[in-house]
């Protein structure tokens, strides 16, 4: 553009020229800027990322590429202090200058481990991390998986001490690669695999030791989630005694090294076989102490004068059955004398009430015509037929005449039928 007359630009043209003056300034091609995120958003669909940086007076906005953006390790977000590499270009639609980043990092702190935790305190509210999921290992494994990489010394250590330790156990090895790029999707296969075909007791998840860097396949989202979600138990043997990664939260059991892992998988064999021959030593010690003590209560009882004269236990015996016996008959005679006085006593007084004892002393039934018993004249009528009971025999009568009170002179009551 030169200068002279005035030139007549569209907004386009204009746009255009301020991009091209921006793009010739070496200063600008690769700047740093530090500065706080806000108005931070994570298009999902294209996978760019679009922010502003800004201090305590001005702002500038931002654009992060998704070829970019894929490569970061942690999670941008409002108010994160960062360091942003980048160029200044212009967005010519709207006429806007802006930075282009190609990398970013946070202020003050690396970016594995802000990743780190991220998704830690991520996956510990959703529980991956909690005790209540840890599943036992078996005492007594018959097949062991081991998921490592095959050129590395943890397989090598691993194999070892299984071998030493339990050497009845199977192995089944799923080669990995245990750091780059590729690592976590064949680590979260081999875990599946594993869980689909059932091959295995428990797992042996590890590798050596390494940086930050080397063990964060150990760190990757889909590694972890496939430790928590495994059937089978998992031991996490990554890196060294100092080094964690997420997976040794999420695992079932977490040891310091490779080598270690294996001790914790298996029993020592040396260790239950001089267990074994303790308990041997404390039971035969157990049964002759027990057989010693039976046979001094067998000599105790041999000795005894039940067994040594049999025939006078057996006379004492008898004698206390005779005297049982005599004690049995006395006990009944006086139960039955006794009964006997209270049936003579019960037969008095019964006989004292029976009208034969009453008819003895001159006294008479009189019977009605029907056979009932009358006690006055009101239930006998004149010339009725009425029957007598005496004391040695009865009467046949016929009634002549009543009168109210009682026998007197000329007032006969009946007449005897001959």
């Amino acid at each position: 553009m030169t200068t002279g007359a005035p030139v007549l630009l569209t907004v386009t043209q204009l746009n255009t020229y301020i991009r091209s003056r921006f793009e010739e300034d070496e200063a600008l091609a690769c700047v740093f800027v530090a500065g706080e995120i806000s108005n931070f958003t994570d298009h999902y669909r294209s996978g760019h990322l679009y922010f502003s940086l800004k201090d305590g007076r001005c702002s500038v906005r931002a654009v992060m590429f998704s070829r970019y953006a894929g490569r970061l390790r942690f999670a941008p977000e409002d108010g994160m202090r960062v360091i942003a590499r980048g160029r200044v270009g212009v967005y010519e639609v709207s006429g806007q200058y802006q930075l282009y980043v190609e990398d970013l990092q946070p202020e003050g702190v690396g970016a594995l481990s802000l990743a780190f935790e991220q998704l830690k305190a991520k996956l510990e509210k959703e529980g991956l991390f909690s005790a209540g999921r840890k599943k036992p290992l078996p005492k007594f494994p018959e097949t062991v998986g081991v998921i490592t990489s095959p050129t590395g010394a943890a397989v090598h250590d691993i194999l070892t001490v299984l071998a030493r330790r339990w050497p009845a156990a199977r192995v089944v090895f799923c080669p990995v690669l245990v750091q780059g790029e590729g690592a976590a999707p064949q680590i979260v296969d081999a875990l599946r695999r594993m869980n689909r075909l059932n091959c295995a007791d428990e797992i042996i998840l590890g590798r050596g030791g390494g940086s930050a860097e080397d063990l964060w396949p150990f760190n990757e989202e889909a590694v972890v989630r496939a430790v928590a979600a495994s059937r089978i138990p998992v031991i996490s043997a990554v890196g060294h005694e100092t080094d964690f990664t997420l997976c040794d939260f999420a695992a079932d059991l977490r040891a310091p090294t490779p080598s270690a892992a294996a001790e914790l998988a298996v029993p020592d064999r040396a260790e239950l076989l001089a267990g074994l021959e303790s308990l041997r030593a404390r039971m035969r010690g157990a049964v002759a102490e027990r057989l010693e003590s039976e046979k001094g209560r067998l000599d105790g009882l041999t000795r005894s004068r039940v067994l040594q004269s049999p025939l006078e236990a057996v006379e004492l015996r008898r004698v206390r059955v005779d005297q049982l016996a005599g004690a049995l008959s006395a006990a009944m005679r006086r139960r039955a004398d006794a009964a006997k006085a209270v049936l003579a006593q019960s037969a008095g007084r019964l006989n004292a009430l029976s009208p034969l004892a009453v008819l003895s002393r001159g006294y008479a039934v009189v019977c009605d015509s029907r056979g009932r018993a009358v006690s006055g004249t009101a239930g006998i009528r004149e010339k009725e037929k009425i029957s007598v009971r005496m004391r040695d025999g009865g009467l046949a009568c016929t009634v002549d005449k009543k009168t109210e009170n009682g026998f007197g002179p000329g007032k006969a009551g009946a007449r005897r039928d001959e």
